[in-house]
């Protein structure tokens, strides 16, 4: 069976569940990279490498081979690329496919009501819905804009990004033995990340007399911003800006936090720093909005999830993981979450399982990645 996925770079969110995919394939298994990586997600880490994996093909170097490749696999994944006209001979010729997107309105559902985005909707999405294409939805709130235009009927199903799963031995050794506590945040310093909700927070807990101390990794146009307002409120020993530091060097600073607080709003389509976080053991503080929150975090059970863009409820939901005994607790079933279902072997065999039945046997799985939207 050949299995195919297309979409714009091969990139740490896809080589995990796109190696897995490659061995239950036999190798029979291709991504297609519609464009070269932006230089600025190169500035930022990101790793170019994944380009040299076996199953990678360049669509602008090898069109005609990936032309072919797209027509003629079993299955083929698509998404993550502006240009649909790639997968339009393939939907129109009735082959299964498998659409993967984040939210279409993340500005605002009121925008479905364009007439000209809706006749672009319609060509894309919705005249598909008595063939064999499917909706993996990355994120929690796909289902309801895909919803509004009428598309998928009864062929959405929970999907994600997969980064990179560790394993350990002993995950009780997770736990951390710091005297203050010690918090994570992980983001681009641009506004849809919030890194203000930063300093309202150090200031709440510095009010309540609370040890702990920030730490703010990555690197933006608000990041100076951020670093005068910590220290003209006096807060500057309460923080640490590490700036853009390599993944490997993320995942340890993640081993060693107490707590990691994402605090994006609505725009982000899914939050693959919530994966990691949960998968070293962090109790993670989210908000709602985020894509990946309501997926992954049960709230009270293995995260905790804040009032999107309310620093008061932020403030109320970090306060509890000062108790080491709860968020150790927190921790262990955030890391369970992740390695025992939300990664992406799961989904790979998952949707290996449902490209081998041809989309006739449709997944009853009752959580995790394939289960119904």
């Amino acid at each position: 069976m050949v299995i195919t996925f297309v979409s714009n770079y091969i990139n740490h969110h896809q080589a995990p569940f796109s190696d897995r995919m490659y061995e239950l394939c036999g190798h029979d298994y291709y991504f297609i990279q519609t464009e070269p990586m932006e230089e600025e997600r190169v500035r930022l880490g990101w790793n170019t490498e994944y380009i040299n994996r076996p199953y990678v093909k360049l669509w602008y170097k090898e069109r005609e081979r990936c032309e072919k490749l797209i027509m003629d696999s079993d299955c083929v994944i698509f998404g993550g690329c502006e240009d649909t006209d790639i997968v339009m001979p393939r939907l129109e010729a009735g082959k299964l496919t498998l659409v993967y997107s984040e939210r279409i309105y993340k500005e605002g559902r009121w925008k479905f009501i364009s007439p000209r985005g809706l006749k672009k909707k319609y060509h894309d999405h919705v005249r598909f819905n008595k063939y064999p294409v499917f909706l993996l939805c990355s994120g929690a709130y796909v289902k309801g804009d895909f919803d509004l235009i009428g598309a998928y009927r009864g062929k959405k199903f929970k999907f994600g990004y997969f980064p990179v799963t560790e394993t350990y031995e002993d995950p009780d050794a997770l736990r951390r033995d710091n005297k203050r506590v010690e918090i994570l945040w992980v983001a681009r310093f641009i506004p849809l990340k919030h890194p203000e909700m930063m300093i309202k927070l150090a200031e709440d807990l510095d009010k309540l007399g609370k040890d702990f101390h920030i730490t703010m990794t990555g690197d933006g146009e608000m990041r100076e911003e951020i670093m005068r307002q910590a220290e003209t409120k006096g807060l500057s020993d309460r923080f640490t800006f590490t700036g853009n530091i390599p993944s490997d060097e993320v995942r340890e600073r993640m081993l060693a936090a107490d707590i990691f607080v994402f605090t994006s709003n609505r725009l982000e389509g899914w939050g693959a720093v919530v994966n990691e976080a949960m998968n070293s053991g962090c109790l993670t503080v989210a908000p709602r909005a985020v894509g990946a929150v309501p997926y992954l975090i049960k709230d009270g059970v293995n995260g905790l999830i804040f009032k999107t863009g309310n620093s008061a409820d932020l403030t109320k939901k970090v306060l509890k993981g000062f108790d080491p005994e709860f968020r150790g607790k927190l921790g262990r079933e955030a890391y369970k979450t992740i390695t025992t279902l939300w990664n992406a072997n799961t989904a790979a065999e998952r949707v290996y399982e449902f490209a081998a039945s041809g989309g006739a046997k449709r997944p009853d799985y009752p959580e995790g990645p394939m289960s119904e939207a």
